[in-house]
């Protein structure tokens, strides 16, 4: 029996390093895709502001937008 308490041993231990493994490389992708949306909505909301800038600026220089002067034609 002592020959084969270290093999159950060793085949217990090579199963938690997989697992182990399996849940480090699960969190890693989750990890990526949590920091890859927020890096989105980080650059949705500087587009967004950008935009608003552009259009106050327009207004306040007195520039219609063109886009709808194309709408009304």
């Amino acid at each position: 029996m002592a020959e084969t308490d270290p093999k159950s041993v060793q085949d217990l231990t090579n199963v938690v390093q997989t697992l182990l493994q399996q849940m480090q490389d699960k969190f890693q992708t989750m990890s990526d895709q949590i920091i890859g949306r927020n890096i989105l909505n980080i650059f949705s909301t500087r587009i967004d502001d950008l935009e608003k800038n552009i259009a106050d600026l327009m207004t306040q220089a007195g520039v219609e937008e063109i886009e709808g002067e194309k709408k009304n034609d």
